[in-house]
């Protein structure tokens, strides 16, 4: 059985073994210093002998090489190799590796009742995914990112070592998540990784990964987003190296083109953003209400005719939606300002793909709405109901004309 040193000595990038077993294009080694894809981060990239390495992988205990499909190998067992571990994505995983444990850190700071629940590393971002009392919101991401770029700044120091897991569970603070920390135990043993002094850590955890050795190497963090991938989860996205200093660049260059645009200094973006917002809400108001007279006076100017007894004004309306027309419409029956002699009901039939009909009755008239709705839609298809003063109805299968039309000829 051989297990990866990579976590023990990940600054090793080339190394000399021993073939201890060949199988097709998969390579055992007597030692290897290559990290096998374990508990959310990829495994490394490089080449054995100069044959590219696919994939890095555990399998019963063993670490396999799973070499390019077209190379030949030609290897034996007992033959000598030089393996070459990729330096530049060996660096940005134990970066993004250490940058989750420092997260992590920054968490526990603002979040009750913490839990871990795992994380994975991509080559844009990395995901840490969290258990909290409460889902975190977009005033904690900043606090986030906040406090790791602080503790990245800090120059932290960051250290490993087995203890048997015993010993591990006893850590004061330990994060242990036994489903999602499976490359840290080993044999009873389990490896803790630890973020600043041992007496006043940022942070400790159980860990298998590669880290690097002082905070201040993994350089800016930038939280990119959260989710709420399940049940008392917070799915936190962030990016670590020239991702980050590209997200980091791009929201500066964001604020100063807001700050531009609405005439203010970029710490004064919230105070602009809230003045705008209070103007927008005001010509909002403005605009439902010149819309309201608008619609009133479409209502007022529909033809009135005798039907059953009763004053209707029938017709159709263009460019409106059934729930707009309900306050104008029962304003008007019901004798507004504006029309002291209002007729008894409405009808107004709404013009466009989907055609529908609204209907108003003065409360002291003999007119029910609803059932005259029920009537329309009996006659023309589509559905709808309301009360003896007011009621709606869709899905008309006619020409709104032809419905208005057939009303007043009831």
């Amino acid at each position: 059985m051989t297990a990866s040193r990579a976590p023990a000595e990940p600054a090793v990038r080339e190394f000399e073994a021993t073939v201890d077993r060949v199988d097709g294009c998969e390579v055992v080694l007597d030692e290897t210093y290559f990290y096998a894809e374990s508990g959310g981060q990829p495994a490394d990239r490089g080449t054995l002998d100069g044959h590219l390495v696919d994939d890095v992988t555990e399998r019963g205990g063993d670490v396999v090489h799973a070499l390019d499909s077209d190379a030949d190998p030609d290897l034996a067992p007992g033959d000598e190799v030089t393996g070459l571990v990729d330096d530049a994505f060996r660096t940005y995983c134990a970066r993004a590796h250490t940058a989750s444990h420092v997260l992590y850190g920054a968490a526990r700071r603002i979040a009750e009742d913490l839990g871990y629940a795992g994380f994975d590393i991509s080559e844009t971002k990395v995901r840490v995914d969290l258990t909290t009392a409460e889902p975190l919101d977009d005033g904690d991401l900043i606090e986030l990112e906040r406090l790791a770029n602080r503790a990245v700044w800090d120059s932290l120091p960051v250290s490993w070592a087995t203890h048997s897991a015993e010993a591990a569970r006893d850590v004061d603070g330990i994060a242990f998540n036994t489903k999602t920390e499976e490359g840290a135990m080993s044999g009873g043993a389990v490896r803790v990784v630890t973020v600043g002094d041992a007496d006043d850590p940022w942070d400790v955890a159980a860990c298998g990964g590669t880290h690097v050795e002082n905070t201040a190497e993994i350089g800016p963090i930038a939280v990119l987003d959260r989710s709420n991938p399940g049940e008392g989860v917070t799915r936190v996205e962030f990016a670590v190296g020239p991702t980050a200093i590209d997200e980091l660049g791009a929201v500066h260059a964001a604020a100063l083109d807001a700050a531009t645009t609405l005439d203010a200094r970029v710490g004064d973006l919230p105070d602009a953003v809230d003045r705008l917002r209070e103007e927008a809400d005001r010509l909002e108001a403005d605009l439902r209400e010149a819309r309201g007279d608008l619609l009133a006076a479409r209502l007022r100017d529909l033809p009135t005719t005798e039907v059953d007894g009763a004053r209707w004004a029938v017709g159709t309306v263009d460019d409106a939606d059934p729930n707009e027309l309900r306050e104008p419409a029962t304003a008007l029956v019901g004798g507004d300002a504006d029309a002291d002699d209002g007729p008894d009901a409405l009808a107004a039939i709404g013009a466009g793909d989907a055609p529908f009909v609204v209907v108003a009755a003065a409360e002291d008239t003999a007119v029910d709405a609803g059932d005259i709705v029920g009537a329309i839609t009996a006659e023309f298809g589509g559905g709808g109901g309301g009360g003896p003063t007011f009621a709606q109805g869709g899905g008309l299968d006619a020409d709104p004309a032809a419905v208005a039309a057939w009303f007043r000829k009831r």
